[in-house]
Order: C-alpha cells, then sequence, then structure tokens
C-alpha cells in the first residue's frame, strides 16, 4: 500500500512516526474520511470545511498541503482504487513535541492519509440492522471530528457484543448521533434529525441527506428526538460515509414498525444511489 505522510507518497511501512506524536501521546489532532465511487470522491469540498473549521478550532497550523483533493485522488491511482469503491483517510496531529498538556511551540503538523477498497454493507440496506441505546457520556465538542475516539470505541464494542450494528447515543433523554453515524427517525411521513450543535458530529451524508429530502418533499424537522418516543416512530435510519442510507429495524429488543424499511428510507436510499452512482 502506498499512503501519504509529510510530503510523500511512500510504502506504509516505511511510514516512521515519532513516539513524541501529540496524536499518538494525547489524541490532539482531527481526521476525516472520505468515500470514492468509482475514482470519484464524494462530496469532498464538505470533509475538507469540515476538517478546516476542526483545526481552527484546535488551533493548529494549517499543513503545507497545497491540494487535499489532489492528494486523495493520487492515493487512489497509486493503489489502483480509482475504479472500485474506496475509502480515504486523512488525518492532521499537531506534530511532534515532548509531552506537555499546553500546545508546544514552533511544531510542523503530521498529516498522514491512505486509501483502501470498502465493501459496501448492500445486504443491510435492504434488510435494516439493529441498534443499541447507550449513555451519551462523551465531551461536549462532539462537533470536532477529533481522533479521541474512545467513548465510541467502548460504545462500539458494546454494540458488538449485543450483536448490533451501531450504538447510539443519549444525551440527558435525547437521542444524538451513533458511534459512527448520524441518526433520524420519521413521524408521521416528517423526517426528524438533532439540530446542529456542539454535542453531534455535523455530518457530510446528514447534509446531503436533508438537501435530498428538500427535493423530494420530504418534511424535515431538525429537533431532538426524544428516548421516550422512539417507540412512535414510523421509521428509523441512520446516515454516514459508510452507512450511507441505513434502516433501523430493532432498537434493543424492540421492533421498530413492521420490521422492514420503511418508504421514506427507501425513497432516499434510492435518490442517493443515483446520487452517487448515476442510477
Amino acid at each position: 500500500m502506498i499512503v501519504y505522510f509529510n510530503g510523500k507518497f511512500i510504502p506504509k511501512e516505511s511510514v516512521k512516526i515519532s513516539p513524541d506524536d501529540r496524536g499518538f501521546l494525547l489524541g490532539d489532532g482531527v481526521y476525516e474520511v472520505i468515500r470514492s465511487y468509482r475514482g470519484q470522491l464524494f462530496a469532498f469540498e464538505a470533509h475538507r470545511e469540515r476538517m478546516a473549521d476542526g483545526l481552527r478550532e484546535l488551533q493548529i497550523e494549517q499543513p503545507a498541503v497545497e491540494d487535499f483533493q489532489t492528494l486523495a485522488e493520487t492515493l487512489l491511482k497509486k493503489n489502483h482504487l480509482d475504479e472500485g469503491d474506496a475509502l480515504v483517510y486523512i488525518q492532521i496531529t499537531r506534530g511532534a513535541a515532548p509531552r506537555k498538556h499546553a500546545f508546544p511551540e514552533n511544531t510542523s503538523p503530521t498529516v498522514y492519509a491512505f486509501a483502501a477498497p470498502f465493501h459496501p454493507p448492500q445486504e443491510k440496506w435492504q434488510t435494516g440492522i439493529k441498534v443499541i441505546l447507550v449513555p451519551d457520556i462523551r465531551w461536549a465538542r462532539c462537533d470536532i471530528k477529533s481522533i479521541s475516539l474512545l467513548p465510541n470505541v467502548l460504545a462500539s464494542q458494546q454494540a458488538k457484543e449485543h450483536n448490533a450494528y451501531e450504538a447510539v447515543f443519549v444525551r440527558n433523554g435525547m437521542v444524538t448521533e451513533g458511534a459512527h453515524s448520524s441518526f433520524c427517525a420519521v413521524f408521521d411521513g416528517q423526517l426528524v434529525t438533532h439540530p446542529k450543535s456542539p454535542y453531534i458530529l455535523p455530518g457530510v451524508t446528514r447534509a446531503v441527506v436533508l438537501r435530498l429530502c428538500h427535493e423530494l418533499n420530504i418534511s424535515v424537522r431538525e429537533y431532538p428526538i426524544l428516548e421516550k418516543d422512539l417507540h412512535k416512530a414510523d421509521e428509523l435510519l441512520l446516515t454516514g460515509t459508510t452507512t450511507e442510507i441505513m434502516p433501523v429495524i430493532q432498537v434493543n429488543d424492540r421492533i421498530v414498525s413492521d420490521g422492514r424499511p420503511g418508504p421514506i428510507t427507501t425513497r432516499l436510499q434510492q435518490a442517493f444511489h443515483a446520487l452517487t452512482r448515476g442510477g
């Protein structure tokens, strides 16, 4: 595998990251994961803007990379991934410095990126998936796509142990988002999702889905979903870079509606498929 590391495209096994890198020691960095459909990067500008926002919030210097899009496209080509489904991962940390909590001076960011093949969960898109609810014990800046993901890791492990596809966070009785996805519900034909706030990541696919709702004349409300109201939902779904639009047919031990993907979820799946694959 050819990866990008601090200005060079090199074999992955040649990468040497300092043990003093603040990403390794302190989780001090941000990342993005971008889908590629037959070599075409999807919603790349939205990912780039979100990464720039994260760097600004963390006060990490913008790396001296001329064009992240060219970087990503080059990785796809060098790894012969420009004809199928793939993911591009880009991570930026504050760089290497003696371990102290306060920001070091005169430190250059560490930039690492790779591309890998991706196998879409096509069967699950058709059948739907199970999720579990877990307490949202994360910090209050979930809008930053930080590499500090331990609460998400623990929640995802819980989901795995319960034979669930995803763990969905609940904070103060309100459903916020999944461990690696955005969460939506449908009540009486209206799609509802948590409004943008520091408690959720502003999902790129979430934004695409809201735009598709507008185009399809599906009513949308950005409003907190109460855990106690989940049983009233006609449909539940997840959105995300790797999940795309995923029907949720079970929450903990309770089946959602009739246990099958609902009509609004299906319409959105079809529209998203047309957008990303041309039909």
